[in-house]
């Protein structure tokens, strides 16, 4: 981790050759110096990348995506291939819509970017069950991701389909393709040693096997320290600058670098600041990295049932610098994309030359790499959490904030601090965007209310408790469990449920009696409730639901769900099991059977139309029509008056939604404390609420004229407040001072900076233009883009200035000069801050 103190090594690493010309491809490349590189038509370069999963966006979404990660400074867009949806049925394949790989990997060919293509199989990626198809867990006497016959075989069949259908696209970097990394596994040291030395000849197995496929391209597995050579083990956390590989051969890459975290239903909102993220990127550079990977770049939505679990949000924002929707996140996108550029300008510094370490006190360090001893590049590192410093370096003194990292390309002059943020920031978590609301209120509404247990000739009985992944087979989320209750007399009970996960709706004679769930880190539950039994029979119906199939842990693949124990105890605490009674199956519910969701049943005689909208009713399906607003951008659909089920536009799922489960109210930070480690919970938002209460509806989902939404409702809601939502205008901020450096790229060597000005810049997403300035100010401004600026005791109103600069622009710089801006105060060191507004 960063933060500790290091003493100075020679980094000995290779070079990879990601030569587009050449027939070869992996080349080992040994220059005077030991320092990684990596060989770009002969040019040894530091690459940046960043994750982006084709399926988690629209084909028609994936070119302004891939366009703004360019923008933003990333050489590499990075994506795991998904094998449950690629081949849903053992033999069958599926390459078309979200999922048309090729599509995607030329797609970033044409952007002109590479691709580090991780086919796995294994993925993670809070995908349903890892990725995994789950008809591979029903081959006779298979184990997963260990050394067993069965698996071992269908893996390298995928694997093999996966390198052949790239091959035959001539989409590897020796035959002009993008693809210049491959990886196998994924993240298996975290839990090879569940598997004993059958996991470490699993690892021996699936190199070799990679290396088989004669790719020409280098392959590597990330999180494992044991990787044979020729493999490459990569680093994945937060910080990687101490990383090491495991051969002096091999290059110093970070194949996940998480600029937050992923979302949970019942958990707050996670996010980390910029200034830490830039700060662990910056470090590690500083310290002999070649390739680092931001997981996630843009992270997108978990459509339909895709999301992992147990209970992954249908959000996989993951405060990623392009967010959910494909808008540009800032400021991290901005600090990130000047930090790319920073580092850019060291690039021919550190793949020629050694870092000489030097300490400058405690917590503070210069990592120096020299090309001749007159010509360097230099980091300068406060790494402790506290206190800033002012350093000396190379006879000039240095102001370092704490935990961060000072650029300079020159050795001289600081271009760029990661604690420094100078780039256009939002105005507000909430305010952001101007969204235009259209409520369903005035739509028509009609609804299927589904019938309580068994409700088909295809149900079976056992006299014991099912596992439900077994029995439905991923084929539903929901699973009846139903049985009979004799009763001699009509007495009260205790009725004492447990399960695997992930939650159950439970009935008796018909009517909801209780609702009981677990949680991200435990999905298991009990319930535990007192009933009243009728005299005779009483029926009892529980109707098990899954969020999301495993996708992480040791053996996660054999980790079962649905209720394992069902007892009934009498007031005088006689208890009898009634696990064992006979029990009634039923796999999915109703309105799935009857196809609901889909187009074609949107004129079926089965909805029921009236004007009393049954509301707060538990299983039960909605349905109405809405005008899609006008514009291009995407919709959201907001469900808050909603509580638990799925949602579905034209057909197309948007995901699960739950409303109805709030976060802890404890927990949260307006301001989170970028200094020092941080970790998932460190900074978190939206305590006391829903995980999410939007929902992506891709436009191109949506047509002129009226567009069918089905929603099915598992707990209760009110549908007629669901609205539709899109953003029609955007707020933006920025807040630079004099003594701010001047814009990266505007830096160069030996060029006399002084004579150049800081720059307040100012863009905006979506095609928009600048259509109004509501504040701008020289001088002392209070207050911050988040909460908004009022004027200090020093002020120039400067807004005619920038209206003249900026309204009808897209993208707009005002220097920061009292030169171009006057000069109010000349003792007043002096900031300039600008609200504007971007709309159509």
């Amino acid at each position: 981790m960063a933060g500790k103190q290091h003493k100075h090594t020679h980094i000995h690493t290779t070079v990879l050759s990601l030569n587009l010309i050449q027939c070869y491809f992996y080349n080992l490349y040994r220059s005077e110096s030991t320092q990684v590189s990596i060989v770009s038509d002969g040019r040894k370069r530091i690459l940046q990348s960043g994750s982006i999963h084709y399926p988690r966006a629209t084909p028609e979404m994936w070119p302004d995506i891939i366009g703004k990660a360019k923008e933003g400074g990333l050489d590499v867009i990075e994506t795991y291939v998904f094998w449950n949806y690629h081949e849903p049925v053992k033999g069958q394949y599926y390459f078309e819509g979200r999922f048309d790989l090729v599509k995607f990997v030329k797609t970033v060919h044409e952007a002109g970017l590479f691709v580090h293509l991780r086919i796995g199989p294994y993925a993670c990626a809070e995908w349903n069950y890892g990725g995994f198809p789950l008809w591979l867990h029903f081959i006779p006497d298979i184990q997963f991701r260990t050394t067993n016959g069965p698996y071992q075989a269908e893996m390298e069949l995928f694997l093999a389909k996966i390198v052949n259908l790239m091959k035959e696209e001539n989409l590897f970097a020796s035959q002009g393709g993008p693809i210049i990394l491959a990886q196998v596994e994924n993240e298996y040291g975290n839990v090879e040693w569940a598997y004993g030395v059958g996991g470490e000849l699993y690892v021996k197995w699936a190199a070799e096997t990679a290396l088989s496929f004669n790719t020409t391209v280098p392959w590597v597995m990330c999180a494992q320290d044991d990787a044979p050579d020729p493999i490459i083990n990569t680093c994945n956390g937060f910080y990687c600058d101490e990383f090491t590989p495991n051969s002096p051969s091999k290059p110093k890459m970070w194949t996940e670098n998480y600029p937050g975290w992923f979302l949970a239903f019942g958990y707050p909102v996670p996010y980390r600041p910029v200034e830490d993220l830039a700060f662990a990127v910056a470090r590690f550079f500083e310290k002999g990295g070649t390739f680092q990977n931001y997981y996630m770049y843009f992270g997108g939505t978990n459509f339909g049932r895709t999301a992992g679990g147990p209970l992954v949000a249908t959000s996989y924002d993951y405060d990623a610098p392009i967010d959910e929707y494909g808008f540009i996140r800032q400021p991290k996108w901005g600090h990130l994309r000047d930090l790319h550029m920073a580092i850019k300008q060291c690039e021919e510094y550190l793949v020629n030359a050694d870092p000489t370490h030097q300490s400058l006190g405690i917590n503070l360090e210069a990592d120096v790499y020299y090309k001749t001893p007159d010509d360097c590049a230099a980091f300068l590192s406060n790494y402790g959490s506290a206190l800033d410093a002012n350093v000396t370096f190379n006879g000039k003194s240095y102001f370092l904030p704490a935990w961060s990292v000072s650029i300079l390309p020159d050795c001289k002059n600081v271009i760029f601090n990661t604690a420094k943020v100078v780039a256009q920031k939002s105005v507000g978590d909430a305010t952001t965007f101007v969204e235009t609301e259209f409520s369903l209120s005035d739509s028509s509404w009609s609804w299927y209310v589904e019938k309580v247990g068994v409700w088909s000739n295809e149900s079976f009985t056992e006299t014991s408790l099912v596992e439900q992944i077994n029995t439905t087979k991923d084929t539903s989320d929901f699973l009846w469990y139903t049985t009979r209750i004799e009763a001699n007399e009509k007495k009260d009970a205790l009725l004492v449920i447990q399960s695997l996960g992930h939650a159950a709706l439970v009935f008796l004679n018909k009517k909801a009696l209780a609702f009981g769930y677990g949680y991200h880190d435990d999905a298991s539950f009990n319930i535990s409730i007192k009933i009243s039994l009728e005299q005779g029979n009483n029926t009892l119906d529980i109707i098990s639901m899954m969020i999301g199939l495993q996708n992480y842990g040791p053996w996660f693949d054999i980790m079962g769900a649905g209720l394992y124990s069902v007892t009934l105890a009498d007031l005088k605490n006689a208890k009898q099991d009634i696990s064992s009674n006979e029990w009634t199956y039923q796999v999915g519910t109703e309105g799935e059977s009857l196809g609901l969701d889909k187009t074609d049943a949107a004129n079926s005689s089965l909805w029921t139309h009236g004007t009393e909208l049954p509301t707060n009713q538990s299983l039960i399906w909605y349905k109405s029509t809405f005008i899609a607003p006008e514009g291009k951008g995407p919709l959201s659909l907001n469900l808050a008056s909603m509580g638990k089920g799925e949602a579905w536009v034209n057909g197309q799922s948007i995901g699960r939604y739950w409303s109805a489960y709030l976060s802890p109210s404890t927990g949260c930070t307006d301001n989170c404390d970028y200094r020092g480690t941080y970790n998932a919970q460190k900074c978190q938002k939206k305590c006391g609420q829903p995980a999410q209460i939007l929902y992506h509806v891709p436009r191109t989902w949506v047509h002129p004229g009226e567009n069918l939404v089905v929603v099915h409702e598992e707990l209760g809601g009110d549908p007629s407040k669901i609205s539709v939502l899109t953003r029609t205008g955007q707020k933006v901020c920025g807040h630079v001072s004099e003594d701010d450096p001047i814009p990266v790229e505007l830096w160069k060597p030996n060029s006399d900076s002084s004579s150049q000005s800081p720059q307040l810049r100012l863009t905006c997403d979506q095609g928009w233009k600048i259509s109004s300035v509501g504040f701008a100010s020289f001088g002392n401004p209070k207050g911050d883009c988040s909460a908004g600026f009022t004027q200090g005791s020093c002020h120039v109103d400067v807004i005619s200035i920038v209206e003249q600069v900026c309204i009808g622009k897209e993208k707009c710089w005002i220097p920061v000069s009292t030169a171009k801006l006057v000069n109010p105060c000349p003792e007043v060191a002096k900031t300039l801050a600008i609200e504007a507004l971007c709309t159509a």
